[in-house]
């Protein structure tokens, strides 16, 4: 299965650098709805068979068009939603407690799953929800399922199951809104990158190390 996993378009938290993270959370700013706008011509060359979303506000708003251009229904589940910050909802992500979520995440990458963010999730947690959804998506015989979703969710999942996607890699490159990662694989044969916001990433074991972009085409 082709999976794309497309973050959601601007809000007002984003613009605030704010981890906001609860249900059903803000709408887009008018330049999010651009972006919403923008996806179809953007996905253009991508047969998406299915169009999955958060119960996060923002993803739906951000899938909406995309979804219409297709003629698809969104298809909502909520194990694709952001990581909670619990405790530290709504802080600002720069501080000292916006960037213990951030290492909490990529933490659960590299391996330390049982780690919790402070009054919220383990990553055995969010794993566990994430790899249903994509399981379901990918029983469903859909050929490429694009799924709307959140930076943080997004990265960690991506180098927690990539096999050519490390932390460094993904910790050094947030996404933007709207931003794609496009992967190949399957659950049961696993996961391999194929590209980071356009960026190609060079299968494991060849040329460079694994996660290494190789050109920025796209």
């Amino acid at each position: 299965m082709r999976l794309l996993l497309v973050r959601h378009g601007e809000t007002p938290s984003n613009l605030h650098h704010l981890l906001d993270t609860e249900v059903p959370g803000p709408a887009l700013t008018p330049l999010g709805e651009a972006q919403a706008a923008a996806l179809p011509e953007a996905l253009a060359g991508e047969d998406i068979e299915a169009v999955y979303v958060s119960t996060l506000l923002r993803t739906q708003l951000t899938a909406a068009p995309l979804a219409a251009a297709r003629g698809l229904w969104p298809i909502v589940r909520d194990g694709i939603r952001e990581v909670s910050a619990g405790d530290l909802e709504m802080l600002p992500g720069e501080s000292t407690e916006g960037r213990e979520y951030m290492r909490t995440i990529f933490a659960w990458a590299a391996g330390d799953t049982a780690l919790r963010v402070p009054g919220g999730e383990s990553g055995e947690e969010v794993l566990a929800r994430y790899d249903a959804v994509v399981a379901e998506a990918a029983a469903s015989g859909a050929g490429t399922v694009a799924m709307v979703s959140h930076g943080a969710a997004i990265r960690m999942w991506a180098a927690a199951r990539a096999h050519n996607v490390d932390v460094p890699f993904a910790a050094a490159r947030p996404l933007s809104n709207t931003g794609v990662v496009t992967l190949e694989g399957s659950p049961s044969d696993g996961w391999k990158a194929l590209s980071w916001e356009g960026a190609t990433v060079e299968p494991a074991g060849e040329a460079g190390p694994a996660g290494e972009p190789v050109d920025t085409a796209g």
